[in-house]
């Protein structure tokens, strides 16, 4: 295949990875705000989380150059990884504490100072133990946890395909 096709291809993946990471987060707000699913602070994490790995792809998929490409989407892939962590951790531990206050995710926001900066989408407004909600019989994180799964691999495959 020739590479022009090769930057195009990936470019249409690092598009996808894009819509998936921003629509992930429109879907937590839509939840939030029409369906009164306050958010935990894990939760707004991986809202940061999933911002980033979008804005990366979007970066990457305009992109021309390979190398810079591949690096973008590797991040991507670094800070998937990072998200799995993130849900796994608020479901398996986070939701199970009395509270989640001063926990590594407070830390990280409050530093970056995203709750000033745009509390409507990083204030936490619930404990993890409240915040920990189904959707269609799964937990959230879960939802979560295989959305940055497969923004995950599919950057993973950009870094395959631009070699």
């Amino acid at each position: 295949m020739a590479q022009g096709g090769l930057l195009s291809r990936a470019g249409a993946l690092l598009g996808f990875v894009t819509v998936a990471c921003w629509g992930g987060v429109g879907g937590a707000l839509v939840s939030q705000y029409m369906f009164d699913m306050p958010p935990c602070p894990w939760c707004t994490l991986q809202r940061l989380i999933f911002l980033v790995i979008g804005l990366l792809a979007l970066v990457g998929a305009l992109m021309p150059w390979i190398t810079p490409r591949r690096v973008l989407a590797g991040a991507g892939a670094v800070l998937a990884l990072c998200g799995m962590a993130a849900a796994l951790w608020q479901h398996l531990v986070a939701a199970a504490s009395a509270s989640c206050n001063l926990t590594l995710a407070d830390k990280i926001l409050d530093a970056l100072g995203l709750f000033e900066l745009a509390p409507s989408v990083f204030a936490p407004m619930a404990s993890c133990a409240e915040a920990a909600v189904n959707l269609l019989g799964v937990p959230y994180a879960y939802w979560s946890l295989a959305l940055f799964l497969i923004c995950g691999a599919v950057c993973v495959q950009v870094t395959r395909l631009t070699r």
